[in-house]
């Protein structure tokens, strides 16, 4: 059974107490932004995610979407749903006000991010891609287009895609041959193939705007020959109402394993005409602004899975009947007890808790990042914020949709054989969560942006963002009475980052496939220890708060124990990652290609 209520206490605990120190905070641009105001727009996020999206989720699975004389029909009730979301302003919740957004931060968007994902992943891509776009445009477009495009979709009232792969490149975009030829009057006409794009094509608003990635005549080979263009499905009147057809068809829709309430559209474009946003020849760069906020937002995907298939194997464990508790009976008047007081079933359930609350707090902390990025009047705020979230996108958009399809794989398991029937509905969680893993860069790719990219820029400075305030953190409370053996076990596994780093640095430089063998062990062991240093935060301000005598003692001692379960069984990966990543490239790459 899919069951879902947003996590709000612990929300409003990574919101406003656990990054209080963080240096990303009090921001004069975000000032109005209250206590109580961030907790009523989560409280009212809830709503919508529970009540409207949630009961959609199941129903827009089996009914997926069909394609129909060229135009797509999303499953019943998406309609009225993405209605109700746009007239609600849940579309522009944190983009500009200047474009009719409402300015809040991004520390409030990606919770409520997470809550939509929770409630309904196909829905969220919709919304989702849109606010990517705007992105893009808001930050490279010319201002003619800024002005037209981007108050429909900041409203929602148009959608938004973006449009990279080709049938014959995926992430090797150098390859692509989508054609851009200039016209007389400064727009482009466009002429190519386009696969895998999701809300490609909808009944959920009247215009499509898609972000296109193409070649301008004799542009170079590679990447540095593409260019990032605006295409409209409809080329709009004067009045900014939709026209006539811009020569964009629909060839197919994908037939998928999960997401099937996401319209992913094979497109072809045919003459159709095209504004440039940016600079020729700099449409990666372009994209790029679009493709870094949508991997912050697809590892959000991951979590927010995450926690629905959590909260639905807890739902199923306290119900579910068999067998007796190993330490005896505890459920005397039934035929049995319930499969929650066994301890692989705790284990399961611990996992997925801790995954979602370390992935919960590492995401608010890249999230105040975010808004001292946009909002900062210090330079050095600014530049530091700057620095962490290259640093931690990768990770970010890596690590948590791993854990996310391990936290829907261990619900089907709590399950048993009633998890891997359709019935039950949480093997939909394991479908969906799937593809998080592969686009917007697979996670491999993520890994090798991570050590190819993002730890060796500006002579480590990007590095220095999360191992200063780790390595402050171990130093000001090692010798704490109580947790100092938590904060060792922190310690320790900083200790095999920092070694790891010097060790695909020195490696790498020689061989560069040493540093991509090393690659997503080393992702892995960053995350891992980015997660304990938030969960070590976690403890100290939990132990502070009950003993001021807090009223809300149970969450406190939750997480407490939440905290200590990550230490004591998955922060211990950290090692079996660093001894991956010491162990070199030599056994992975001996196999000749012709013995596979």
């Amino acid at each position: 059974m899919q069951v879902y209520e947003a996590p709000l206490r612990d929300m409003r605990f990574v919101i406003h107490e656990l990054h209080q120190d963080d240096g990303f905070g009090n921001l004069e641009a975000l000032e109005e932004f209250s206590p109580d105001l961030v907790d009523a727009v989560l409280e009212e996020a809830a709503k919508v995610a529970q009540e409207v999206l949630l009961p959609l989720n199941r129903s827009g699975d089996i009914e997926g979407c069909v394609l129909e004389n060229g135009v797509v029909r999303t499953p019943k009730g998406f309609k009225e749903a993405y209605e109700m979301f746009r007239d609600g302003g849940w579309c522009a919740l944190a983009s500009d006000p200047e474009w009719g957004g409402q300015g809040l931060p991004e520390a409030v968007n990606k919770m409520t991010e997470e809550m939509i994902c929770s409630a309904n992943l196909s829905f969220s891509l919709y919304p989702g891609l849109t606010h990517g776009g705007t992105t893009a445009i808001e930050a490279y477009a010319s201002e003619d287009l800024k002005q037209f495009y981007l108050p429909k979709m900041v409203s929602g009232e148009w959608s938004g895609t973006m449009c990279l792969t080709e049938p014959h490149c995926g992430t090797d975009l150098g390859m692509l041959r989508t054609k851009a030829v200039p016209q007389e009057d400064g727009s482009y006409k466009l002429t190519g193939a386009k696969i895998f794009i999701s809300a490609g094509e909808h009944d959920l608003t009247p215009n499509i705007v898609h972000l296109v990635l193409a070649r301008l005549p004799n542009a170079p080979e590679g990447v540095k020959g593409i260019s990032l263009f605006l295409v409209p499905k409809y080329l709009p009147k004067d009045d900014g109402t939709p026209g006539p057809s811009n020569g964009v068809s629909v060839a197919a829709i994908e037939h998928k394993m999960g997401l099937k309430a996401s319209a992913t559209c094979q497109l072809n474009f045919d003459d159709s005409t095209g504004w440039i946003v940016g600079k020729p020849g700099k449409g990666m760069e372009a994209m790029f602004k679009m493709m870094n906020t949508e991997r912050v937002s697809v590892g959000v995907q991951g979590l927010g899975v995450g926690e629905a298939a959590y909260q639905s194997a807890v739902y199923y464990a306290k119900d579910r009947l068999q067998g007796r508790s190993l330490s005896g009976v505890k459920n005397p008047n039934g035929p049995a007890d319930p499969i929650i007081v066994h301890p692989d079933v705790r284990r399961m359930l611990m996992t997925m808790r801790a995954y979602n609350e370390g992935c919960r707090a590492l995401g608010g902390w890249v999230s105040r990042a975010l808004d001292a990025e946009k909002h900062a009047t210090d330079p050095a705020v600014k530049q530091n914020a700057e620095d962490f979230i290259a640093l931690m996108t990768p990770v970010v958009k890596a690590l948590f949709t791993d854990l996310g399809h391990e936290s829907a794989n261990l619900a089907v398991q709590v399950y048993g054989g009633h998890g891997y029937i359709a019935e039950s509905g949480v093997e939909q969680y394991a479908r969906d969560a799937r593809i998080a893993m592969i686009y917007e860069g697979t996670n491999g790719i993520q890994a090798l942006d991570l050590v190819g990219r993002k730890m060796p820029a500006h002579m480590g400075r990007y590095l220095r963002s999360f191992f200063h305030p780790v390595s402050a953190f171990v130093e000001a409370n090692k010798a704490d009475a109580q947790f100092g053996p938590m904060i060792a076990a922190l310690e320790k596994a900083f200790g095999a980052l920092q070694l790891s780093t010097g060790t695909i640095a020195q490696k790498g430089m020689k061989d560069p496939e040493e540093a991509g063998a090393a690659a997503t062990d080393y992702l892995r062991l960053m995350g891992l220890v980015a997660m304990a240093y938030c969960f070590a935060k976690s403890a100290l301000i939990a132990r502070d708060r009950l003993g001021e005598g807090s009223e809300d003692a149970g969450f406190y001692k939750a997480k407490l124990a939440t905290v200590q379960f990550y230490f004591d069984r998955i922060l211990p990966q950290a090692t079996a990652a660093f001894l991956a990543i010491k162990a070199g490239k030599a056994s992975m790459m001996a196999l000749e290609d012709a013995a596979f």
